[in-house]
């Protein structure tokens, strides 16, 4: 496979998570409990659709489509800000778990769009790595913010009382679960 294949297909993969998270960030801000958090991903749905475009711009510019492939990674990433926003959790305590989710998002993104920079600057393709490096510079930034918004709403949930455990969930225990079956998986390997 040549290396504009792979790039496609990254590309692809790119346009697929951010198309997935243009549906997702309005959720997380809706059930954030900090107005700060609230501000942040109203503002980064803003952005991404931004970034969504410039994709698009990528793909007219490689005479492409955008579509034909499903971003799997970032729809495990947004599987756990939904766990995120169903924790009983209260105060701090519960942004802390968004922000946690916010971050693995950024730096998914932060990733891949790397990745697709270093190649387009391999392919010699200088319109692409440069709508791209806009995307990157907007997810470094995304990322800052929502670290700097987060250390104080962390501070203050270290300071809330721990509360009684409550019973697990169906999906608490199938995770605990899987997670003792990666442990044994790999402790051979250890």
């Amino acid at each position: 496979m040549a290396l504009k294949d792979v790039l496609l297909d990254e590309l692809r993969d790119m346009y697929s998570a951010e198309n997935q998270l243009v549906k997702a960030l309005p959720k997380l801000a809706k059930g954030a409990k900090s107005p700060k958090l609230k501000q942040l991903f109203t503002a980064h749905l803003q952005e991404t659709k931004g970034q969504v475009e410039r994709l698009k711009k990528v793909f007219a510019e490689l005479g492409e489509k955008p579509t034909g492939q499903h971003c799997n990674g970032m729809e495990g990433v947004i599987e756990e800000g939904k766990d995120a926003l169903e924790k009983d959790k209260e105060g701090a305590s519960f942004d802390s778990g968004l922000i946690g989710a916010a971050l693995r998002t950024e730096h998914y993104e932060i990733a891949g769009y790397e990745t697709c920079i270093s190649m387009a600057t391999t392919l010699a393709m200088p319109n692409v790595a440069k709508l791209l490096s806009s995307n990157l510079k907007e997810e470094l930034a995304a990322a800052a913010k929502i670290t700097a918004a987060g250390t104080p709403i962390m501070r203050q949930s270290a300071q809330e009382p721990e509360v009684p455990k409550k019973p697990k969930t169906g999906k608490e225990k199938y995770s605990a679960q899987k997670s003792k079956e990666d442990e044994a998986k790999t402790a051979p390997d250890l």
